[in-house]
C-alpha cells in the first residue's frame, strides 16, 4: 500500500463506512456523538461490509471515530419503542425460542466474518470498548489499543449474557477463570492489564494509534498471501485439535505450500 493507491469508498450507511486502499480495507464506526453505540441497523451494515470486501483485500482494520471505539449497545434498544422500524428487545423477548434464536443469529453475523482465513483483521481501539463494543474488538484477530482504552463486559450487570460471539475469543485469550471474573464483575480492563493478559497485542499513545496500525498492516502484507492464509487456518484450528492432529494438519498445509511454490499445485 502506498500513498498513490486510490481510496475506494465501498459502503457508508447506518453508522458504518467501508473504504478500500489496495490490499487494506478499513471499516469505521461513524457515530462519535453517541460513542459509536450499536444497533441492529449497524450490525446489518457490518455484515454487508464483510460481504462487500473485494477479493484483493488481505487486511481489514476496524476503528471508531471520536474518543471511543464503541460504548456498546444503544440503550434505546431496551425502551418500549426501540428503534424506528425495528422490533424492540422487549417485543423480541415475547417471541418464541425459535424466533429469538433466529434474530440473535442474524445479529451475530456482524461479528463472525472478521476471522475468515483469507483476511487478517485488526481492531484499533481507543477509549471505551464496552459490551457489544468489547465483543466487536474481540471478533478481530488482533487488537492494537490506545493507553486510554477501557474494556468492559457489562451484559451480566444488566441481567444478560454476552451473546455476540465474544465469549469464545475472550476465553481463548485470557483463560476461563479470568474471563469469568471479567464478565461476572463487569469491571474495566485498562491498557496495561489488557496487554499483560493477552487482550491487546500492542499498547500505544492515542496519537500513535493510527500509525501503529498502519505499520502492523504493512508487516502483515510483507509475507506471501497464501502462506498467511494457511498459517491462520492452522492456528485457528489448533485449539480444537490434539497435538497429533495438529502435527498432521501442519504436514498437509506444508505439502500444499511446497507444491504451490514448485508449480505442482492441483
Amino acid at each position: 500500500m502506498t500513498s498513490l493507491d486510490p481510496v475506494l469508498e465501498v459502503l457508508d450507511k447506518d453508522g458504518v463506512r467501508l473504504t478500500v486502499e489496495d490490499a487494506v480495507a478499513t471499516v469505521t464506526l461513524t457515530n462519535p456523538a453517541k460513542r459509536n453505540a450499536q444497533s441492529p441497523a449497524l450490525w446489518r451494515a457490518l455484515t454487508e461490509a464483510g460481504r462487500s470486501l473485494p477479493g484483493s483485500v488481505r487486511v481489514v482494520v476496524l476503528r471508531g471515530e471520536g474518543k471511543s471505539f464503541s460504548a456498546g449497545l444503544d440503550r434505546q434498544a431496551f425502551t418500549p419503542e426501540g428503534f424506528d422500524g425495528e422490533p424492540s428487545f422487549l417485543d423480541l423477548a415475547r417471541g418464541s425460542d425459535a424466533e429469538l434464536d433466529a434474530v440473535i443469529t442474524e445479529y451475530q453475523e456482524a461479528f463472525t466474518w472478521w476471522r475468515r482465513n483469507d483476511i487478517v483483521s485488526i481492531a484499533a481501539v481507543q477509549g471505551h470498548a464496552i459490551g457489544a463494543g468489547f465483543q466487536l474488538a474481540l471478533a478481530c484477530d488482533l487488537r492494537v489499543v490506545a493507553q486510554d482504552v477501557q474494556f468492559g463486559m457489562r451484559e451480566t450487570s444488566l441481567g444478560l449474557v454476552p451473546d455476540l460471539t465474544g465469549t469464545h475469543p475472550l476465553v481463548a485469550a485470557v483463560g476461563y477463570a479470568r474471563a469469568l471474573e471479567i464478565c461476572a464483575t463487569g469491571r474495566f480492563v485498562h491498557a496495561d492489564e489488557a496487554e499483560r493478559i493477552g487482550l491487546a497485542n500492542l499498547v500505544v499513545p492515542a496519537d500513535d494509534l493510527d500509525g501503529a496500525v498502519r505499520d502492523l498492516a504493512g508487516a502483515l502484507l510483507a509475507a506471501p498471501r497464501d502462506a498467511v492464509v494457511e498459517t491462520k487456518a492452522l492456528l485457528r484450528g489448533a485449539q480444537d485439535r490434539t497435538y497429533e492432529e495438529q502435527r498432521t494438519a501442519e504436514r498437509a498445509s506444508q505439502a500444499r505450500r511446497l507444491r504451490d511454490l514448485a508449480g505442482l499445485a492441483d
